[in-house]
């Protein structure tokens, strides 16, 4: 099995079993959530925001008459990605809402969690499919590095998806995630795009990770704890920093 394949089984996992995992009393989830969100953070800066200029320069070569009117393709891309994500959680939340009011019932409704859900599993599919090449841009130790950053991400997307839709997540939702990571990293091995078209479907992912730490992974004021957020930033930052110099 390759490293890839075998990577995004175990993301696969995380969306499988997330919801069976018990934090210790010692750690409470404020205080997990906070430095899982510093991890993200640190990521995004380090890792996702490099990749993105490296993709400018491959989409930038690519010899289409549209790109050559847009200056700043990725970014597009990615701007993309984070407003089509934004646009599906206000959805969700407002669909979750409206059933609180009208039915007394704290979920979206059907029809919003096959829209929400598709979304991510689409999301879940390209990252699936991005893990075979995920050895050759780097060392394993920043192949585990980004393992734990998405891993940490995805624990804590879990939490908020449940908490927007409850029993149908547990029931449905968290299974078609995990078939969907599969089904990526399974394309992954049989088809090949060239280093432009992965550049482009990565920056579309990328906007949708940043939109999802911002909104999800920093919590608000009064349920977060600074010096957990500032233990995961620091650490993460230490540890990529200390691969990119070796």
């Amino acid at each position: 099995m390759s490293l890839g394949l075998l990577l995004a089984v175990g993301l696969a996992a995380i969306h499988a079993f997330a919801s069976t995992v018990t934090l210790p009393r010692w750690l409470p989830i404020f205080r997990w959530i906070s430095f899982a969100g510093g991890v993200s953070i640190g990521y995004v800066f380090l890792e996702i925001l490099p990749e993105l200029s490296h993709a400018q320069h491959e989409v930038g070569e690519l010899e289409l008459p549209l790109v050559a009117y847009l200056e700043n393709h990725v970014y597009i891309l990615a701007l993309l990605g984070l407003t089509v994500f934004y646009g599906l959680d206000i959805l969700a939340l407002h669909s979750r809402k409206q059933n609180q009011v009208n039915q007394a019932v704290d979920q979206t409704e059907d029809r919003i969690f096959w829209i929400h859900l598709s979304g991510f599993a689409i999301l879940n599919i390209i990252l699936g499919y991005l893990m075979q090449d995920l050895k050759s841009h780097g060392s394993l130790l920043s192949c585990i590095l980004f393992f734990v950053a998405i891993a940490l991400h995805f624990f804590i997307l879990d939490y908020h998806l449940r908490e927007h839709h409850k029993k149908p997540y547990d029931q449905i939702g968290r299974w078609l995630l995990t078939g969907s990571i599969i089904l990526g990293a399974i394309l992954g091995q049989a088809l090949h795009l060239n280093e432009a078209a992965v550049a482009i479907i990565w920056s579309f992912l990328a906007g949708s990770i940043i939109l999802n730490v911002l909104k999800h992974e920093l919590p608000s004021e009064r349920e977060s704890c600074f010096s957990s957020f500032l233990g995961g930033t620091g650490l993460y930052a230490v540890l990529i920093l200390g691969v990119q110099s070796t």
